[in-house]
């Protein structure tokens, strides 16, 4: 097994839905991952986890434990670490509006249910904070942040050749997808969700296309994701119609283990958790033991190495002294897109944050998960923020607004 693609699997038990705890875990499997300092806490399953349906407790143990759940491949780090001293002049409490209502710091780290928040101004680090249980060794589950990731990957594939063109037919690189719905797509249209491949992705309905896929993870059949996603309709023609897909990134991650001809974590430590500087192994979900990695969620990181992901992608996508992405990638890959004439604003899975012209806010971008999940990226202010949370329900239970957040940091930062 090389170093950069070690695999977990996980217990047959945890994949068929049940709670348990470390006991009935064996000491053989724990030990091929990266070692998790919460590792021999009790954990729920992913059908509770995208139910909503753990209590506090559980739940954040679930979420610092996500290589539990399934199979995982390694994301190594490197020799060399990326330094991310301390600012000389650390962020201290400051207040803001959200949604009519005044808040200040400790009432959204409380409110919305905060574990982890690390601000990086003008690369040193302004605040850094940890609760409920997690410390500066916790890994904390990603969800769709690191559909940010794989996009990412993609663009390295492009400068490296592995990809000819944004605008290449997907098909080119996974012929198993010719005479499906994917046949005229090209990889822009599948990094924009603009394919027009019709998704259900509503996280806690039973019969969504989004469980569906889940489903299909816990069966751990090697390329059954990718078979499902063969077996979709069509609902519109490719660019026309923008549709949020965590599938739709599942094929991006197949596109660039085709591409590439190497798994896409190894791929992704070669490229940037290695040569830009990460402090710690990362894991990634496998669809199935030794299979290809979930590209829309799945990702495990410390804080600081996704603040340090940020750090490369403000800096333009350079890393260890190479441009690992192509000019002008990242503020396109951070930009709003047109799709059918009409502005979306959604770029290569990154979110460009909204009404932000003419404030604080504007050109700054970020990626973003369900329950509170973010790296914000403001490039004009140079400042990072990473949020972890632990929000009851996968969506819309946000009290104070993020991106009041952070512009509020920004601006206490000036």
């Amino acid at each position: 097994m090389s170093r950069t693609t070690s695999v977990h699997r996980p217990s047959r038990l945890k994949q068929l839905g049940f709670l348990i705890p470390l006991a009935f875990l064996s000491a053989s499997a724990l030990a091929q991952g990266p070692v998790n300092v919460h590792g021999k806490e009790k954990i729920g399953t992913v059908q509770q986890v995208y139910d909503g349906a753990l209590f506090p407790d559980v739940q954040v143990n679930t979420f610092r434990n996500i290589d539990r759940l399934f199979s995982t491949r390694t994301v190594k780090h490197g020799t060399k670490v990326y330094p991310l001293p301390a600012a000389d002049k650390p962020l201290g409490n400051f207040k803001f509006t959200s949604n009519g209502k005044d808040y200040d710091l400790y009432d959204y780290v409380s409110l919305n249910r905060v574990s982890g928040l690390l601000v990086i101004k003008d690369g040193k680090v302004a605040f850094e904070n940890y609760q409920l249980g997690n410390s500066d060794k916790t890994r904390w589950m990603s969800m769709s942040v690191v559909k940010s990731i794989t996009a990412t990957l993609v663009g390295a594939a492009i400068k490296d050749g592995y990809i000819k063109s944004i605008d290449d037919p997907v098909t080119r690189y996974l012929p198993q997808l010719a005479g499906s719905a994917y046949d005229g797509v090209t990889v822009r249209n599948l990094l924009q969700m603009a394919s027009g491949v019709k998704w259900n992705e509503t996280y806690t309905d039973p019969n969504s296309d989004r469980r569906h896929m889940l489903e299909v993870q816990n069966s751990q059949k090697p390329g059954g994701v990718l078979e499902l996603m063969a077996k979709l309709p069509r609902a519109a023609e490719p660019g026309t119609r923008w549709n949020y897909s965590t599938g739709e990134t599942h094929v991006a991650g197949a596109l660039v283990r085709a591409a590439v001809g190497k798994p896409v974590a190894q791929y992704l430590s070669e490229k940037i958790w290695s040569k830009f500087g990460m402090e710690s192994d990362a894991t990634w979900w496998l669809e199935s033991p030794n299979g290809l990695e979930v590209g829309g969620s799945g990702l495990s990181a410390t804080l600081r190495d996704y603040g340090r992901f940020g750090l490369f992608l403000m800096g333009g996508g350079k890393a260890g002294g190479e441009q690992v992405l192509p000019d002008g990638w990242v503020q396109e890959a951070g930009s709003p897109k047109m799709v059918d004439g009409k502005q979306v604003n959604y770029g290569y899975m990154l979110w460009p944050i909204p009404n932000a012209a003419g404030t604080i806010n504007e050109g700054a971008f970020e990626a973003r998960g369900i329950f509170g999940q973010h790296i914000y990226m403001n490039p004009k202010e140079n400042v990072v923020v990473v949020v972890w949370s632990a929000l009851p329900k996968p969506t819309g239970k946000a009290t104070v607004g993020d991106n009041d957040f952070f512009a509020a940091v920004s601006q206490a930062l000036r």
